[in-house]
């Protein structure tokens, strides 16, 4: 993220003063805990370099770029809740800091406070911002209750969890780069472009998130590894493994499913994904949806043109290992 430390260290001094300007009110010491942990403020960027395709001024879309963060802090709180999570990126959750009803408060206040960033608009911009984070937030909260409900279920396929997860996560990335377009006034084919940017990147990047859960180091990714096969998630490597598993490989697997040892439970299944391939077929998979975001990338019609920036971002994002 080196070639975009100007614009985080924005990013962050915009959140500092944001933080000193809160009150006393103790609802406040979890916020601001929360939005001073370690990120890579994904959704701000994308804001901010779209922004940059259209207009000079990084400091137009400051306003924009926070509420998208703060939206994305707010559901972060609540899934950490719903999800019994005791770290956030190697730090105490806020629930397990100080108590479930101060996380729901401050999760509550961060969805107001992401709302409040968009006053900073004209009315007709800001009446269009507002529509979009609406209808995000809206599917946001859509794609965490399928979350919950596919935990349970046996007959989900590959078209639910895809489905899923871009209501989850991909539809905020999506509204974050479509937000650099709104604030300027685009066209709406070229908004379109920029929505599709974003859908097709967030897709990717939690799919790869799907991938470091089990393959990634616990020191680097600051949770432990394999939440999402103990908590019987059907993620992208349990929908390639279903779809490319020989007959003794899934019998070996639904058995694995069933250990109560979450260790053994990890490993073992992690041996069998490895083993059957699964791990690359995902890395082949994020490539495909990065590939689509980049060939619309080269659509667009931008009055300043650093679309390699939007490109250089994904290929980070895709090829991170946190």
């Amino acid at each position: 993220m080196e070639k975009f430390k100007s614009q985080i260290n924005l990013i962050e001094i915009e959140i500092d003063k944001y933080i000193n300007s809160l009150g006393d009110n103790s609802i406040y010491d979890s916020v601001k805990y929360f939005l001073k942990l370690p990120s890579k403020r994904v959704r701000p960027l994308f804001t901010l370099l779209t922004n940059a395709l259209y207009n000079n001024d990084y400091s137009f879309a400051i306003p924009a770029a926070l509420s998208n963060e703060m939206f994305h802090n707010f559901t972060l709180l609540h899934d950490d809740i719903m999800d019994s999570s005791k770290k956030r990126r190697g730090f105490d959750t806020v629930h397990e800091k100080w108590n479930v009803n101060q996380a729901i408060l401050s999760g509550d206040s961060m969805l107001i406070m992401a709302t409040k960033f968009l006053d900073f608009y004209e009315s007709k911009i800001q009446k269009d911002l507002l529509k979009l984070f609406n209808s995000t937030a809206l599917e946001v909260c859509e794609g965490q209750q399928l979350d919950m409900e596919f935990e349970n279920k046996i007959d989900i396929d590959f078209d639910d969890y895809i489905d899923m997860i871009t209501k989850k996560t991909s539809v905020l990335i999506a509204s974050s780069v479509k937000m650099g377009g709104i604030i300027n006034e685009l066209d709406k084919d070229e908004l379109n472009c920029l929505y599709d940017i974003g859908l097709n990147l967030g897709i990717a990047f939690q799919i790869q998130d799907d991938y470091l859960d089990l393959f990634g180091d616990e020191k680097i990714i600051g949770k432990k590894v394999g939440l999402d096969v103990i908590n019987n998630k059907k993620t992208a490597l349990h929908h390639l493994f279903v779809n490319q598993a020989s007959k003794t490989e899934l019998s070996k697997y639904q058995d694995y499913m069933l250990l109560k040892n979450h260790d053994e439970k990890v490993e073992k299944i992690k041996y069998l994904f490895s083993n059957n391939n699964t791990d690359k077929s995902l890395k082949n998979l994020v490539e495909d949806y990065s590939n689509k975001a980049d060939s619309i990338i080269q659509k667009l019609t931008p009055e300043f043109d650093k679309r390699p920036n939007l490109i250089l971002l994904s290929e980070f994002l895709l090829k991170r290992n946190y």
